[in-house]
């Protein structure tokens, strides 16, 4: 699948386990089920991925860790709280930029996902 395609299930995903449970799990719980759906329709999910930091040479281990990352294409960071804060936005254009990921999406089922719940985020531009 390309990029696209993947970020098209996902929403589709998400939005079908909202519509079930609606806001107020844990952030983990979403995740867990997100990963476990996804996988159900043949994505390559890894869980709490952690994210080295390169600095002049140096590596920095377990800095960050990216909620999922989809067949290594997209990453996905799962919120749950009742609105999605500019740190959430910073947080996965860092991540894509350390991980040299190119499209990453910003989920939070704490809020309505069709109207600003879901967030693309692509090299750098969130839309």
């Amino acid at each position: 699948m390309t990029e696209n395609e993947i970020a098209g299930v996902v929403v589709d995903t998400c939005i079908a386990i909202h519509r079930r449970l609606g806001p107020g799990l844990l952030e983990s719980a979403y995740e867990s089920i997100l990963a476990f759906e996804l996988g159900k329709r043949g994505i390559g999910v890894e869980r709490q991925v952690p994210i080295p930091l390169l600095w002049e040479g140096m590596i920095l281990e377990n800095v960050y860790r990216a909620d999922l990352i989809l067949d290594a294409k997209v990453l996905l960071e799962v919120k749950s709280t009742e609105k999605a804060a500019a740190v959430h936005r910073k947080q996965v254009l860092t991540y894509l930029r350390v991980s040299g990921i190119h499209l990453g999406l910003l989920v939070n089922f704490g809020q309505e996902l069709m109207e600003d719940g879901i967030e693309r985020v692509i090299d750098g531009v969130v839309m």
